[in-house]
């Protein structure tokens, strides 16, 4: 390697391993629709003795082949963007390769020594399978029979009967719905999860089929957030060991068809809080002639935005797939600009347009590509 190639790679080094070493979340886009693989760091005492620094969730995985619900005549779908991650060994890879890095393992030279993750014989990389809905886009068999049969999936009641019927994964949950009622997320932290992390959804209310509802994934690995307290009682090194006062929790919700903002109000009665870290909710107003409203839209979006005030707004299962059956002839999609919604909604909240006491101020949407990655800082 010659002397400007060699320094290009070591800045390229630096670079990576400099944002790996904040020890963030990291969301991955595995398709230009709405699969995604979260990166949640493990507590910091989960990791000593060369355990694993990163808590693998793979969300909705539908990554080759076609899609189809109630029957190929009625509706079936294909990706139009070749998915940029193409299978779930390709998933795992993935997770390892950001393991090493994480780790130091990123180095030049022919004499270096491989790491013990690099060495290790990992059942699977992918920790827990998350499905939001049954519809097969979501819930795709061909992908999902590709996942390791003891991964643990916890998926919506629908979702989680047709994934027990596939004969395959040892481990199916039901998610629970999150409430006002019972508002502690610790409660929600169902075995096999480690106790600092949860798997729950949200629902709206006039919503028989709970298609406008959202996976909520909460996590207490933050030291700094708000309200966390000082004294904390230490993790074992699995980090299984709750803490002895509550603590702030950071989440991630995951909504591909949106959920009524109005439906939020769960998240801003939390206890302890809960600070919504990334909202992953699509552009796209897509609707079945004028019966039925499938995805909500940018529109609902920025108004939902207004309440939770998440760090990061990214889009999801916007992707304009091929489509056939009868269902293709009476789809409708409005393609929203963030512009356009932010104008709705202000005309709508009593056409506020002061930046200093715009309610939307700072609302903006993070572009996640198809192959893309975000570090969530």
């Amino acid at each position: 390697m010659d002397a400007p190639s060699a320094q290009l790679n070591l800045e390229v080094r630096d670079a990576i391993l400099k944002s790996l070493a904040t020890r963030r979340p990291i969301l991955h886009h595995l398709n230009a629709d709405t699969s995604w693989l979260l990166q949640i760091p493990r507590p910091s005492s989960a990791v000593k003795h060369g355990g694993r620094i990163y808590y693998n969730v793979l969300i909705d995985p539908w990554l080759q082949g076609p899609q189809s619900d109630v029957a190929r005549w009625f509706s079936q779908q294909w990706h139009a963007i070749e998915s940029a991650v193409k299978n779930i060994a390709e998933v795992e890879e993935m997770a390892r390769q950001i393991e090493i890095l994480s780790g130091g393992g990123l180095r030049l030279g022919k004499g270096r020594r491989k790491s013990k993750i690099e060495t290790a014989e990992v059942e699977s990389w992918i920790d827990a399978v998350a499905i939001s809905h049954e519809f097969t886009d979501h819930c795709h068999k061909d992908t999902l029979l590709e996942v390791h049969p003891n991964v643990p999936v916890f998926a919506t009641e629908e979702a989680a009967k047709l994934i027990s019927s596939f004969n395959h994964f040892r481990s199916v949950t039901t998610t629970p719905t999150f409430s006002s009622e019972s508002s502690d997320w610790h409660d929600y932290s169902l075995l096999p999860l480690p106790s600092w992390l949860s798997i729950s959804r949200l629902t709206a209310s006039n919503d028989a089929l709970y298609y406008h509802s959202a996976l909520l994934i909460t996590f207490a690995t933050h030291p700094f957030l708000p309200t966390t307290p000082k004294k904390r009682s230490s993790l074992s090194i699995y980090g299984d060991e709750p803490s002895t006062a509550p603590e702030a929790a950071e989440c991630v919700i995951y909504t591909p068809h949106g959920i009524p903002h109005t439906a939020l109000t769960p998240i801003a009665q939390a206890d302890p809080p809960l600070h919504t870290l990334a909202f992953l909710h699509g552009l796209h107003d897509v609707s079945i002639s004028a019966a039925q409203q499938l995805n909500l839209g940018a529109k609902n979006a920025v108004l939902a935005q207004r309440t939770l005030r998440a760090k990061y707004w990214v889009a999801t299962h916007d992707e304009i797939k091929r489509g056939g059956g009868l269902v293709s002839w009476f789809l409708r999609r409005k393609v929203w600009t963030v512009e356009d919604a932010l104008k709705e909604a202000r005309a709508e909240m009593n056409g506020v347009d002061d930046e200093d006491v715009d309610e939307f101020a700072g609302v903006r949407l993070e572009d996640v590509g198809n192959g893309d990655s975000r570090i969530l800082e």
